[in-house]
């Protein structure tokens, strides 16, 4: 099977793996789609991995396909060739405390799909069967390889937040995830103001549904969001953009007793408890994925709300243009971005 490998820094290929076949409980999945992921940038910079991870692990944790093989110990109540699934990105243990509530990626002994243990940019996967999550026929390979990280993600950090019609949310960071922030919030109801610095981000937002935008580079965004609030604040913050400072003005933006949500992977931000937190006595959340018995209510938002996913993505390539792919990916030259095979 053809799959990418990453050779070095900011070097992509796409060679000619072993075909997978499954052990026990396992499935092979013949992929369909697979989107590429910034999180994907780390190992194409060559950031803090050693060189046998990064030259052996096919990279991508955002699929979707067709069951293919069935390994031994499954049965055809559970998941059957020719099943479509999209994939769960963290495989686990099975039996903690945590893979038993449907946690995988609490795990301690959890691995990720495309960091850990080979992913989907390539031809085929190999996975546990409690990894498939089974998709209708009404969502689209696209759509549900969008429906994992990007959008289940952040319908899980909305649910926490209980995000609805009666508030006014603020999306910082409007990349591939904040997009899907932007989408998920409009489907619950709520007002959304989108703030960025790349212009291009917010008229697509703008185009497919946010209330407001402000642009960072231009305007005051405290200021502007204040105005916007009658000088109350936003409800609900969520920052998709791990920037410090938009991680700063998203506290700083919301009302007394408001909610926060972080979703952008950072390392350091600096803050004032008293004055950010303490004083407004707000929530603040970190949010990373969602549990497997959630796929449920996901695919059902989708679908009620007759949500289009596949509008949302800017570029498909071949597998075999993983190198173009990554190359504008990296340079914010090609926004949601995805593989079809």
């Amino acid at each position: 099977m053809l799959g990418v490998k990453f050779l070095g820094k900011e070097k992509v290929d796409v060679i000619e793996y072993p075909d997978p076949e499954p052990g026990f409980r396992e499935v092979v999945v013949r992929i369909k789609a697979s989107a590429l992921c910034r999180s994907d940038l780390n190992i194409y910079h060559d950031v803090n991995l050693d060189r046998k991870r990064k030259m052996n692990v096919i990279p991508g944790h955002e699929a979707c396909g067709v069951v293919d093989i069935l390994g031994d110990g499954i049965s055809e109540n559970e998941i059957k060739v020719g099943d479509r699934v999209a994939i769960y990105l963290g495989v686990g243990c099975g039996y903690c405390e945590y893979c038993r509530k449907g946690w995988y990626i609490f795990c301690s002994q959890r691995k990720i799909l495309g960091f850990d243990i080979n992913g989907g940019h390539a031809e085929f996967i190999k996975i546990p069967a409690e990894n498939c999550l089974k998709i209708p026929e009404k969502i689209s390979f696209i759509e549900g390889a969008l429906s994992t990280d990007k959008f289940g993600g952040l319908y899980h950090a909305q649910k926490t937040l209980e995000v609805s019609g009666k508030d006014t949310v603020a999306i910082f960071g409007i990349g591939p995830m904040g997009q899907m922030a932007v989408l998920m919030a409009k489907a619950l109801g709520a007002k959304v103001i989108a703030v960025d610095v790349v212009g291009s981000r917010l008229e697509f937002a703008e185009k497919e549904g946010a209330d407001y935008i402000v642009n960072g580079k231009k305007k005051d965004v405290i200021y502007e969001i204040n105005k916007l609030t009658n000088k109350v604040g936003a409800d609900i913050a969520i920052d998709c953009s791990g920037n410090p400072i938009a991680q700063s003005n998203a506290i700083d933006c919301i009302k007394k007793e408001g909610s926060v949500a972080f979703i952008g992977e950072s390392k350091v931000l600096q803050i004032n408890p008293s004055k950010q937190f303490i004083r407004k006595q707000i929530k603040v959340i970190g949010s990373w994925y969602f549990p497997v018995w959630e796929y449920s209510e996901i695919v059902n938002l989708i679908i009620s709300k007759n949500l289009n996913l596949e509008k949302w993505v800017t570029n498909k390539f071949k597998i075999e243009e993983a190198k173009k792919a990554y190359t504008l990916f990296d340079k914010y030259q090609a926004g949601i971005t995805v593989f079809t095979m």
